[in-house]
């Protein structure tokens, strides 16, 4: 059909959380290490315009808001300048037993 498949989105979008990690100053591996994990507890993505293959995309990742436990992030996926997709995640701070944890500072702090 030469557009993107929408599975693709979330894929996309995991890859914007892991930039903006790295531009925190910090990285998954690190929260791997610390024995901390990022799990998505909601997905919400609005399909406005199909991403066609051999685009070259541009997706802004917001760190929205950060509490004790959960971060949610924003979305917004641009083919020049014109909005294709925006989207939510929300995400729970986890040990290696799936019991929550405190966001490590150095992600909020990188708000």
């Amino acid at each position: 059909m030469g557009v993107a498949h929408h599975a693709a989105y979330p894929v996309w979008l995991e890859m914007g959380r892991t930039e903006l990690l790295r531009e925190s100053g910090g990285s998954y591996r690190q929260c791997e290490e610390d024995g901390l994990y990022l799990v998505v507890v909601k997905l919400e993505i609005n399909y406005k315009r199909p991403a066609r293959y051999d685009d070259a995309l541009v997706l802004d990742t917001t760190l929205e808001q950060c509490g004790p436990v959960k971060i949610t992030h924003a979305y917004e996926l641009r083919r020049e300048g014109e909005v294709l997709a925006t989207g939510k995640t929300l995400l729970a701070c986890v040990d290696a037993q799936g019991r929550p944890q405190a966001v490590p500072e150095w992600i909020s702090v990188g708000r």
